[in-house]
């Protein structure tokens, strides 16, 4: 009877966590900006602020370039038209009529303009609040000077999910010579410079990103993590300072 005890509790403790599991609370910030867009700048300086001082492993910030103000006269070297669709996909999310920058976008469920900064805490705080659906671990991590594989373990459920991997470097200054933000030097943090999605078959795997040409370096990555409904819902996440 003790036996059978003892492996009726081994049974229970190794099972897989329901449907109902909840994990480390976790708030995913994803700007859309641009380097041409003169009411970006402020935005830009907020989430690097937040990005210094919150713990990363609890708030992520992500830096998304949208490419529809390079026809302005400055070609932001970080945009990307998949990221301007991106934008469109949460515009359509939204019931938004048009796109705007710099916009905040919160755990894929809300947004508001991405430079207004008590909003931006109250929403932290509010979402540091909640547990959440799904948690996800990284290891085995190679890198060489064109990829970075690595293996991925997801904990909960992961049903209508999928993961979103994103590379981005930490921190870049640039000169503007021309647009609406000409003549000045602006930082960027946590700038994409990446991405893939992967449908969420299994709740281990491998995979590889590609390192774009126009990473240095010198400059600081990132490997961050995401899970998310098809309905763009973030449920969890994770970052790895490579």
């Amino acid at each position: 009877m003790k036996l059978l005890f003892i492996a009726l509790i081994v049974l229970l403790t190794s099972a897989e966590p329901s449907k109902d599991a909840t994990f480390k609370p976790i708030v995913v910030l994803e700007l859309f900006t641009s380097q041409g867009c003169s009411s970006c700048p402020p935005a830009d300086d907020l989430l690097n602020n937040i990005k210094k001082n919150y713990d990363q492993s609890e708030v992520v910030a992500l830096s998304y370039h949208v490419d529809y103000w390079n026809y302005i006269g400055w070609k932001d070297p970080f945009s990307k038209a998949e990221f301007s669709d991106k934008q469109r996909r949460y515009g359509k999310k939204f019931n938004n009529s048009t796109i705007y920058t710099p916009q905040m976008v919160v755990n894929g469920k809300e947004h508001f303009v991405g430079s207004n900064e008590g909003i931006l805490k109250s929403k932290i705080k509010s979402y540091l609040g909640k547990k959440a659906e799904n948690s996800i671990s990284i290891s085995n991590v190679k890198k060489s000077d064109t990829s970075i594989s690595f293996d991925y373990h997801v904990e909960g459920d992961i049903s209508n999910k999928k993961l979103l991997i994103a590379l981005t470097i930490d921190e870049r200054t640039t000169s503007i010579s021309r647009g609406e933000n000409k003549n000045r030097s602006l930082k960027n943090s946590n700038i994409v410079v990446e991405q893939m999605e992967i449908n969420l078959n299994s709740k281990t795997g491998k995979t590889t990103v590609t390192i774009p040409q126009l990473v240095k370096s010198s400059d600081n990555l990132s490997l961050i993590t995401i899970i998310e409904t098809f309905d763009f819902d973030i449920v969890g996440g994770s970052q790895l300072n490579l």
